[in-house]
């Protein structure tokens, strides 16, 4: 790739940036982007439409939720063109959630090699690993069942990925075979956030104020994707942002 890595990550934070205002009629106020091994994320902060402030104030959040994931479909192709365009690569998974209470949002992508151009490398064994994992595994036992499978790691400073497989119970996935996976992931999305937001083990396992934390699925996978960021004062120059105008 002729670009550099920096050059790279702000080129597609200032597409990312022009996507989400170009399919929502208004962009966040900031874009924060890393790439790391077989993953990038895509951190959004401060991004509300006039139309969606208004469904805020009148408590209307499900049909918030509901047009965001609309859009979320209709752009994913973009994304992945864009990126399968400009490295190569191919996007196998893509996850998306909203932090409504802050206007933030944020999108993980999942590709099939690894980002060659990339110099930083995943931390698998950063601080607090195993009780992150541990607390996990707890709170989906609580909600549904414990995880077959379960790896975090960092992606940077401030965020880490914990990928959870083999998470559905039988009733789940006749759900999914009726068609209902709209409403079972209103379902999982409420339950799942309401117990990670609540968890304050979680900042005295990493010893840092947790932000924002995002959960997603994939149900065909048996997969999902939650995202836990961390305090933005502690954030390093290396991470490119885009603030967006």
């Amino acid at each position: 790739m002729e670009q550099s890595e920096i050059e790279f990550q702000k080129s597609f934070a200032s597409f990312f940036g022009r996507l989400i205002r170009d399919t929502f009629g208004k962009g966040p106020e900031a874009v924060y982007v890393s790439f790391c091994g077989h993953y990038f994320t895509v951190y959004l902060k401060n991004f509300i439409s006039p139309i969606e402030k208004i469904l805020e104030e009148q408590n209307h959040n499900a049909m918030l939720n509901d047009i965001r994931e609309k859009l979320v479909e209709k752009i994913q192709p973009e994304i992945k063109a864009y990126i399968q365009i400009q490295t190569n690569n191919f996007v196998k998974e893509l996850y998306a959630d909203w932090g409504l209470h802050n206007h933030s949002g944020m999108f993980v992508g999942i590709c099939e090699e690894a980002f060659t151009f990339i110099e930083n490398e995943i931390e698998t064994d950063y601080l607090g690993k195993q009780g992150i994992e541990e607390g996990v595994i707890k709170l989906s036992h609580y909600a549904q069942k414990a995880p077959e499978e379960i790896r975090s790691f960092r992606v940077n400073p401030r965020t880490i990925l914990v990928i959870r497989n083999g998470i559905l119970v039988r009733i789940e996935k006749e759900l999914i075979r009726i068609g209902q996976t709209h409403t079972l992931k209103t379902v999982k999305r409420g339950m799942e956030k309401s117990f990670l937001h609540n968890n304050i083990n979680f900042e005295k396992i990493l010893n840092e104020d947790i932000m924002d934390i995002f959960v997603d699925w994939d149900f065909e996978l048996d997969r999902s994707v939650i995202t836990i960021v961390t305090n933005p004062n502690r954030m390093p120059d290396k991470i490119p942002s885009v603030e967006m105008s």
